[in-house]
């Protein structure tokens, strides 16, 4: 038998065997799983809770207690009320809950509010600047009547 054959059939036995010489190869390769696989069994299971599509649903936001947010946009909302059970897919992002302050205030319950009043205390105070002579630079007056030469267009 070739040298190098021998030496190519050796090095191949070496990568299937589980142990140390001696021992017996493996019957068949392990395949892992996909993601799209994990999703099939996951809606097979909520099939099994009899899960509704709630459609019409914009945006979905999860207030943790540590002041953080899970905002899913234009997510999937199912829902299964015998079984006391939503499941909500799509892209999840985490965001701090004073990123999302102005239009989340009406989303926020009594406990969210009282969360909200002890993280303000803990962020440090600063203070607005306030207006000085020199400050109103930005606007500048009016030097000239802008009207006067209007009005003598439309004879």
């Amino acid at each position: 038998m070739n040298q190098e054959k021998l030496e190519r059939m050796q090095k191949m036995s070496a990568q299937v065997r589980i142990g140390g010489k001696g021992s017996a190869r493996r019957k068949r390769k392990v395949v892992h799983r996909t993601a799209t696989t994990d999703d099939k069994k996951l809606q097979s299971s909520l099939k099994k809770l009899t899960v509704n599509n709630i459609p019409g649903i914009e945006e979905v936001n999860m207030i943790r207690d540590d002041g953080t947010v899970v905002h899913f946009n234009n997510p999937k909302v199912q829902a299964s009320l015998a079984a006391n059970t939503f499941a909500i897919t799509g892209h999840a992002e985490t965001k701090q809950l004073t990123e999302m302050l102005p239009g989340i205030l009406n989303q926020l319950g009594a406990d969210s509010l009282s969360n909200l009043k002890k993280l303000a205390e803990r962020l440090p105070t600063t203070q607005a600047p306030t207006a000085t002579a020199g400050d109103d630079d930005d606007v500048p007056e009016l030097v000239a009547n802008f009207d006067e030469p209007s009005k003598g267009e439309g004879v």
